[in-house]
């Protein structure tokens, strides 16, 4: 009796461990959003999500933004009426002439979270992101400083929870693909460098942030595995669990293809594939493909609409394989 009572303990034991640490994937292309350049952007999403599911949007607010307090405040209330969640990416202000964004002071800093904290955002949580891949010069004032970006991150978080608005942080996203050769620094050596700089670091962010491209040259197919492809998300997750224990839930504010032959004739099952089998992963809270609209200008490849504001390829294939996955 004793025997059979050990051997039953045993099964139960071993069925609650299964239980609590098996993680089903979420169903395909519940965590998708997108990412916009600029606030009358925002109409436009559910022209491409038609439906009722909370979605998020990730969007750049610049020290030029903080001067139309009202502009801002009518995103916010067209975000709760379509059922938007926005991510806000902190900026400065680019430099022309130089060519390259600016590095913030703690003035700026403040201007920036006095105008976000003065606004209605109609959600609990309220996340912020602090830059943007500080491991290129472009985005750092000409420079690669990892000892600079560690002190504006820790001092833009501490004065964010001062607020007591439920502010949540999201670190600058790394590019993955970055060479370690200046203009630039490779992702893991810049985080490294923050590391050793100061081990608790990490402490000072809530969710952690990536830009998930499949690259090379923003073309790859989403099967591959590698730290610059789309599953690059999963060595940074791993990358800070080594060095805190933490299991940090990830926002992608930025990831997707470019427009190009051959690339064009395979979108649609790229998409399929991502949404059935990387994007679906439990940890990401969520995908925010880039961009809504960068037509015209640089990213003009990247877009969802045209400068028409016409769909482009990457809509139809991605309401597709949308359809195709949707039970």
């Amino acid at each position: 009796m004793l025997k059979y009572q050990s051997k039953l303990l045993f099964i139960l034991f071993f069925a609650w461990c299964f239980f609590f640490s098996f993680q089903p994937a979420r169903a395909a292309g519940e965590a998708m959003g997108m990412h916009i350049l600029r606030p009358e952007e925002i109409t436009q999403v559910r022209r491409i999500y038609n439906d009722e599911v909370w979605r998020y949007v990730t969007i750049p607010l610049t020290l030029e933004d903080t001067q139309d307090w009202g502009r801002w405040q009518i995103f916010f209330n067209e975000a709760y009426q379509q059922k938007l969640i926005p991510i806000i990416r902190l900026a400065t202000q680019y430099d022309q002439e130089h060519d390259y964004w600016t590095i913030p002071n703690r003035k700026e800093i403040v201007t920036l979270i006095s105008f976000l904290s003065s606004l209605n955002w109609y959600q609990q949580e309220k996340f912020v992101i602090i830059f943007n891949e500080v491991n290129h010069a472009k985005e750092w004032g000409g420079k690669i400083d990892p000892l600079a970006y560690s002190y504006i991150l820790k001092f833009t978080s501490s004065w964010l929870r001062s607020e007591n608005l439920n502010f949540k942080i999201l670190p600058a996203a790394m590019d993955l693909a970055a060479a370690d050769l200046f203009p630039s620094m490779e992702a893991f050596n810049y985080l490294e460098t923050m590391y050793r700089v100061d081990s608790e670091i990490f402490n000072y962010i809530d969710y952690w942030n990536s830009h998930s491209y499949p690259n090379p040259g923003f073309s790859a197919s989403p099967r591959s595995n590698g730290q610059n492809s789309l599953r690059g998300f999963d060595f940074e997750l791993n990358y800070v669990k080594e060095k805190t224990g933490r299991d940090f839930q990830v926002f992608i504010t930025e990831t997707g293809w470019v427009s190009h032959y051959p690339t064009n004739f395979y979108l649609s099952d790229y998409y399929v594939y991502a949404l059935e089998n990387i994007w679906s992963d439990q940890r990401i809270k969520a995908v925010t493909p880039f961009v809504l609209k960068g037509d015209p200008g640089p990213f003009a490849t990247f877009s969802f609409f045209d400068f028409a504001d016409k769909p482009t390829i990457h809509t139809f294939a991605l309401k597709r394989a949308l359809k195709k996955l949707s039970p």
